[in-house]
């Protein structure tokens, strides 16, 4: 490092991007210094994946108590105190939150704890302290969309949902994405009343079409109200503090929110008017690049606002990189992780590295919970001619004895020519941890006769991905090959 930089990596954002690439970049000898301007853990540990997950755990009780009773257990009646979650899951959150800053110092880097702005392509200020650093990393994440709608200052998105006071027993969750179907489940499962609102034409838009139509039933049959081409077209906040929502319907489905409220037909929309203790909007994230000086440094943003990167994570400057959601690719924690450790390589070890994010495992963790890897249907035809698609849609035994309705769905996409298992895709109980070992053998390039000829592990749902014998075979349409 030469006398003109303070440090030879400044990272901006203390998520999980950030700081793995700081902590690999400092075990690599290099001088680094990090500034978060809220909690160290990012989205994912503070307002994300991790409190998101121990709500859901909480949500799954009440069905687990009334499933008991299928199996000979007499459980009394169950209350339930959203005080107490939310206070046990701030306590779990603020221990995850010192040790990230823990693991930081103990590899060297330096932590500071406020809002940077880039000044030029190698001068970061933090806190009125300015500081010349040979490389710049953003890796500030993403924060919720909001439209601009009258009273949309009422609505509160996922920022805001993990603190609230209190329960609300009216929930209407805006959006047709991961996040609000997880929401969805989880206040369903504490007891709200509960209707999702999407603009779409079916939720969970990019993943597999089957998987989308059966979560959906699922749902429903569980009692959560979704209501698809609809959007809100104002909120009102009611002398009560509860929240009365204008909702417009252009498809005529004419499903209004609430059987109280009278419905008015238009020519070419239905209207609707509900009232709800609170509205949470999940209709996406955008890269948190505001306000941080980025374009004026001279680096190339996308519509959004997302940092333009290759694949090294290196942005248009030379000396300014970013990773994570910011880039707005794939915006999963795991993702970033990888890209952070593949920056601080290419910056500090031997050789530039690429993060292989060849065949990405996601999950939703819904109820029922939806695991997959690989491509989806449509995904596979727009590659390859024609393909195998083989199902199961059964009630896993658990659900049986206790009486449930439940069903699982699994889902196997093959290359009809080379057989080989292009995608595999789950709804049910324990669907993520299914498809994580999954994961592994369709990265390496299984075939379905690799499958077939794995002994089964039963009595499990995870047997049915290597028993599966009748399927369906669907080509790419003529048009498509032109």
């Amino acid at each position: 490092m030469t006398s003109n930089f303070d440090c030879q990596l400044f990272v901006i954002g203390g998520g999980s991007g950030g700081v793995r690439a700081a902590r690999i970049a400092a075990n690599l000898g290099a001088r680094v210094l990090i500034a978060e301007s809220f909690r160290y853990g990012g989205t994912c540990v503070i307002r994300g994946c991790v409190p998101k997950k121990l709500l859901v755990y909480a949500s799954h009780y009440a069905q687990e108590f009334a499933d008991a009773a299928g199996f000979g257990w007499s459980v009394p009646p169950a209350t339930f105190s959203w005080p107490k979650l939310i206070a046990a899951k701030d306590a779990e959150i603020s221990k995850l939150s010192a040790m990230y800053e823990k693991n930081l110092q103990a590899a060297g880097v330096q932590v500071l704890q406020g809002a940077a702005r880039v000044l030029d392509t190698h001068t970061v200020e933090v806190n009125g302290q300015r500081i010349r650093a040979e490389h710049i990393l953003v890796a500030t994440g993403g924060t919720p969309f909001l439209p601009q709608l009258p009273g949309i200052e009422h609505a509160i998105t996922s920022n805001e949902v993990f603190n609230l006071p209190a329960q609300p027993k009216r929930v209407l969750i805006v959006g047709g994405g991961y996040i609000a179907v997880e929401f969805a489940g989880i206040f369903h499962g504490l007891g709200s009343e509960v209707t999702l609102a999407y603009r779409g034409e079916q939720i969970l838009r990019g993943f597999d079409d089957d998987l989308r139509s059966h979560l959906h039933d699922e749902m429903a049959q569980k009692g959560i109200r979704i209501l698809l081409h609809t959007d809100v077209t104002g909120i009102e906040e009611l002398p009560d503090a509860s929240l009365q929502v204008a909702l417009r319907n252009a498809a005529q489905q004419g499903d209004s929110v609430s059987a109280s409220q009278a419905v008015l037909q238009g020519a070419s929309e239905v209207a609707s008017v509900g009232v709800f203790d609170a509205v949470l909007y999940a209709t996406g994230r955008i890269p948190n690049t505001q306000g941080m000086g980025l374009a004026e440094a001279g680096v190339a943003l996308d519509k959004t606002g997302g940092v333009v990167v290759d694949a090294y994570g290196h942005s248009s400057v030379p000396s300014i990189h970013a990773v994570g959601d910011v880039t707005n690719r794939i915006a999963l924690t795991p993702v970033a992780i990888r890209e952070g450790a593949a920056l601080a390589q290419t910056l500090f070890g031997a050789a530039p590295t690429a993060a292989d994010l060849t065949t990405v495992p996601s999950a939703v963790f819904s109820q029922p919970q939806i695991g997959t890897v690989g491509l989806t249907e449509a995904q596979a035809l727009a590659k390859v001619a024609q393909i195998d698609i083989y199902r199961a849609n059964f009630r896993a035994m658990g659900r049986g004895l206790a009486g449930g309705k439940e069903r699982t769905l699994v889902k196997l996409i093959v290359d009809s020519a080379s057989q080989r298992v292009l995608g595999a895709h789950m709804v049910g109980d324990d669907a993520a941890e299914i498809i994580q070992s999954l994961a592994v053998a369709i990265r390496m390039g299984a075939t379905k006769a690799d499958f077939d000829a794995t002994v089964a592990l039963h009595p499990t749902s995870a047997e049915e991905f290597v028993t599966l014998k009748e399927k369906t075979t669907r080509s790419r349409p003529a048009q498509a090959n032109a």
